[in-house]
């Protein structure tokens, strides 16, 4: 079956360029029985004739050729803001080219030697793309004064914008933020969304992905954070049946179902070393091996990462591997503090209280100026996370539609408090004296986290995780111990993202 550009009735056409004539000629039969029209080249300057001579739905091309080099091509189409998606391949081990060639404005890259389906999956996504891009352009509004926003809009398509309109707020540094997702949603590099914690990392993550052209593919978020080590190669890669006790099934891992998507990987500086250097490999090769199985599976995702580390630090201190890192945050996406964006607070509060009312069933209570003032003052160091906190206790305490704000450990939930020492038979650590408070313990002051709401979450995850694996993952029997409702426990098993067996896991 042909492959025709969505926008005309012509085949798309596809520049190719390499050195190797039976590569050359490979890479142009299997184009040419997917339909499309190929034109080739062997070298930078072959190249740059069939540039000036017409254009073209998708470029690939080499990284090493006899007079230059394919970043020279690459910059040439970015320079002109040509249009066509451009595709590096590089030879095995070349991870740096990739990466630079990523950085540079390729929409991928390919290994060299080039599996066949791989190449061919690579070259209908910068099709369509390409395709995507200029439809974009075309619908695009003439008025040059119309405002950033309306661009992005069309820029990114409907599912796209409204992706972005979750994403609250428009101040600047929030439509900085917007106007970099609309840019680095075009093509396949890994993005590296960084910021506090309670921001909404996972947000503009799942905005990247609605507005590329894999936006009809699946989505998966993972934690990685909330995934015990001895887990984390199956729910990855998969297993086999038979591979591991109770493996009664083959099931795919998180690659496998992102397959055609984009895999969120959150948290991803929780991520133990040795699952690192497995994570690397599966990134570099993009195929990985469940396990129990003698076979590699190709798998085509993008990469989205998140954190509230600084991985640079976390380099440094050899808790992250380097190689990794580099492969990761090829785009980075730093997402504003709120205290960064306090103008967007009114816009914030709008949305999150319409939300709250619509899950309670109740009407959207009422924000006065007063209580808008108070929250402004308030510091607000968990960000969107704790300001959501904030309301729902206000909607809980409101008289009528009024909200009354109570302030007290507005960051310091019951189930957030840090652990007692090991041997102390309760979860929840005893309010401190005023003595204990006056003075510091024995032996020097107990260390300050920079972090405070990203220390308490990671605090509460790990008492969750502990009290489900001893309860064998019921919830019900989990929340008990811990004086939780099953439906607080279901909110804060869902808000840390906590994976359980079979999904949400048993509530009985």
């Amino acid at each position: 079956m042909s492959t025709l550009h969505p926008s005309t009735p012509r085949p798309a056409q596809i520049l190719v360029v390499d050195d190797e004539p039976d590569l050359r000629t490979l890479y142009e039969l299997t184009l040419l029985r997917e339909g499309y029209r190929v034109e080739a080249a062997g070298s930078v300057a072959e190249a740059s004739q069939h540039l000036d001579a017409g254009r073209f739905d998708a470029v690939i091309t080499d990284m090493r050729l006899p007079d230059g080099l394919g970043m020279e091509i690459l910059q040439r189409i970015q320079q002109d803001q040509r249009g066509e998606r451009c595709v590096v391949m590089t030879a095995y081990g070349s991870a740096e080219n990739a990466v630079e060639a990523l950085k540079a404005g390729a929409f991928d890259y390919l290994t060299k030697p080039v599996d066949l389906k791989q190449f061919r999956a690579v070259v209908a996504s910068a099709v369509q793309a390409t395709a995507q891009l200029a439809g974009a352009r075309a619908a695009r509004p003439v008025d040059d004064r119309v405002d950033d926003g309306a661009k992005i809009a069309s820029a990114v398509g409907s599912g796209g914008a409204a992706a972005l309109e979750r994403l609250v707020g428009d101040s600047e540094p929030m439509r900085i933020v917007k106007a970099r997702i609309a840019k680095v949603a075009r093509g396949m590099a890994p993005v590296l969304v960084r910021g506090e914690s309670g921001t909404g990392k996972e947000l503009v993550a799942r905005a990247v992905h609605a507005c590329s052209q894999r936006s009809d593919g699946p989505f998966v978020a993972v934690n990685c954070g909330a995934i015990p080590e001895n887990l984390l190669e199956a729910e990855f890669f998969g297993a086999r049946k038979g591979s591991y006790t109770g493996s009664a099934q083959d099931r795919d891992g998180y690659f496998q179902a992102a397959r055609g998507g984009t895999l969120f990987l959150d948290e991803i500086g929780d991520l133990p070393l040795a699952m690192q250097s497995k994570l690397l490999r599966a990134i570099q090769e993009r195929s990985v091996r469940p396990i129990g199985s003698t076979q590699e599976d190709a798998v085509d995702v993008r990469i989205v990462s998140a954190t509230h580390k600084d991985l640079q630090s976390e380099v440094q201190a050899s808790r992250f591997r380097q190689d990794l890192f580099y492969r990761l945050n090829v785009i980075e996406i730093a997402v504003p503090a709120l205290r960064e964006r306090r103008g967007d607070l009114p816009a914030l509060c709008k949305a999150l209280l319409a939300r709250i009312a619509r899950d309670a069933g109740m009407p959207v209570p009422t924000l006065s100026a007063e209580v808008l003032q108070l929250l402004a003052e308030h510091p607000l160091h968990g960000n969107v996370r704790e300001l959501e906190n904030l309301l729902h206790r206000a909607v809980a305490l409101s008289d009528g539609d009024m909200l009354h704000l109570d302030f007290v450990d507005s960051t310091l939930q019951p189930s957030e408090l840090p652990l007692r020492e090991p041997a102390a038979p309760a979860y929840a650590a005893a309010a401190p004296s005023a003595a204990a408070i006056a003075s510091p313990p024995k032996g020097g002051a107990a260390e300050v986290p920079n972090d405070l709401q990203g220390y308490l979450d990671q605090q509460e995850r790990e008492i969750l995780i502990r009290a489900l694996q001893e309860t064998g993952f019921n919830r019900t029997a989990a929340a008990a111990r811990l004086g939780l409702s099953l439906r607080q426990i279901r909110y804060r098993i869902a808000r840390l993202g906590i994976a359980t067996p079979n999904g949400d896991g048993a509530d009985e």
